[in-house]
């Protein structure tokens, strides 16, 4: 069977006919009422009964939570068109979605069980997750995407290092369970950021009739890039206020800028779905800088602030750019945003700077924090709106 006849074959809720909706969907969802439940514990009118504390359950579930729903639905719909077998569909991929949403309410009422349960079943989640990615990648004998499983199994670890932390009476929400779990997820934008941002922009350019096109991806300077991203985050990882952390951080913005020059993204202005992956990809450098920045010059910032720029910023953006263009293309629609997409993507970027500006005057933090939290629901709403009724129905017949 091909790809579209093991989609046809389910007979079931459309929802599970392909990885990506499901997780794209309740991903989306999760983002927007995780927020509303972390403004309501901010304020003081809500106690969550989760064994985690609010700042740090407010970490977990964005990082872990939500940002793992995302890969998995970015992944088992790219792993097929990498390795060209089947993708995980009906009771199967019902079922993995299942332990997903397991781990969410388990870990928000975690007070009330036995330590370990709810734990357990968050980081059953992503085991699972990359035992299906590795039957894939061997299956198909595609080796050179065996690095994104490497980054998920660092992404599991870090989040069992997160609950260990916890367990232990710690602050995760500033310990090294994250950090891995934030370096992880930088290295896996970087990496396939750094393939699809100039794909999608080069044939975008070559079909408007331009000539001057983005650098291919994956070139010296590339890797050259991602070997000292790699140093950068390991520094960071394990002396998070030391001055090599603080001063490799500055270098790898810097190359990261001039990677994404390399990809000529200010050609792609006039179409909101490619120039947002460019300006979901800027917060890469931007928060090293910032957070380089704040390590060599703690006055300034709090390093915690500047990392908002990656978590918010370029994990949020690129990540709901990256759904909203799988969603257009595998439901068969035109690849461009309409004004509600623009709207979407303007909220989420202002959001982000709403919320580390928060940091910087902090006399004026509490309108600040509320205009931030209040554009971070609306742009992932609006994902729900604009885009939940394709990921809900079945792709129409005769599309692309």
């Amino acid at each position: 069977m091909t790809t579209s006849e093991q989609m046809r074959s389910w007979t079931g809720p459309a929802l599970f006919s392909y990885g990506f909706r499901p997780f794209f969907l309740f991903g989306a969802t999760w983002a927007a009422t995780a927020m509303i439940l972390w403004i309501l514990m901010f304020s003081g009118l809500l106690t969550l009964p989760t064994r985690l504390d609010p700042v740090s359950w407010h970490a977990h579930e964005f990082l872990f939570g939500y940002l793992g729903a995302v890969i998995a639905g970015f992944l088992l719909t790219a792993v097929p068109n990498w390795t060209g077998r089947l993708p995980v569909v009906g009771w199967r991929l019902a079922g993995l979605f299942g332990v997903w949403v397991a781990g969410r309410v388990l870990i928000l009422i975690s007070a009330s069980l036995p330590l370990g349960l709810a734990e357990a079943i968050d980081l059953l989640f992503p085991i699972l997750l990359g035992a299906v990615i590795l039957r894939e990648i061997v299956a198909g004998k595609n080796w050179r995407n065996l690095i994104v499983l490497v980054l998920l199994a660092v992404f599991t670890f870090a989040n069992l290092l997160f609950h260990i932390e916890a367990a232990q009476g710690a602050f995760p929400a500033q310990g090294i369970g994250l950090r891995i779990g934030v370096a992880a997820a930088l290295m896996m934008i970087s990496l396939i950021g750094g393939r699809i941002i100039p794909s999608f922009t080069r044939n975008w350019l070559v079909k408007a009739g331009k000539t001057d096109l983005p650098t291919p991806p994956m070139q010296r300077f590339d890797r050259i890039t991602l070997a000292a991203t790699v140093l950068a985050l390991f520094l960071w990882v394990m002396w998070p206020i030391s001055d090599a952390a603080g001063a490799t951080l500055l270098i790898i913005g810097a190359l990261h800028l001039r990677r994404l020059a390399r990809w000529k993204g200010y050609h792609a202005r006039t179409e909101p779905l490619l120039w947002v992956l460019h300006v979901g990809y800027l917060f890469v450098p931007l928060g090293a800088i910032v957070e380089g920045f704040a390590i060599l010059l703690p006055d300034w910032l709090s390093p915690g602030v500047a990392q908002h720029l990656w978590m918010a910023g370029a994990f949020g953006l690129m990540t709901l750019s990256v759904m909203a263009r799988a969603t257009l293309g595998h439901t068969g629609q035109t690849l461009t945003a309409g004004p509600g997409g623009v709207v979407m993507f303007m909220c989420l970027a202002v959001s982000v700077l709403g919320r580390v500006a928060a940091g910087i005057w902090p006399s004026n933090a509490d309108p600040l924090y509320a205009i931030s939290g209040t554009l971070w629901i609306g742009a992932f709403a609006a994902f729900v709106v604009i885009y939940g009724r394709l990921l809900v129905a079945p792709k129409p017949e005769g599309s692309g």
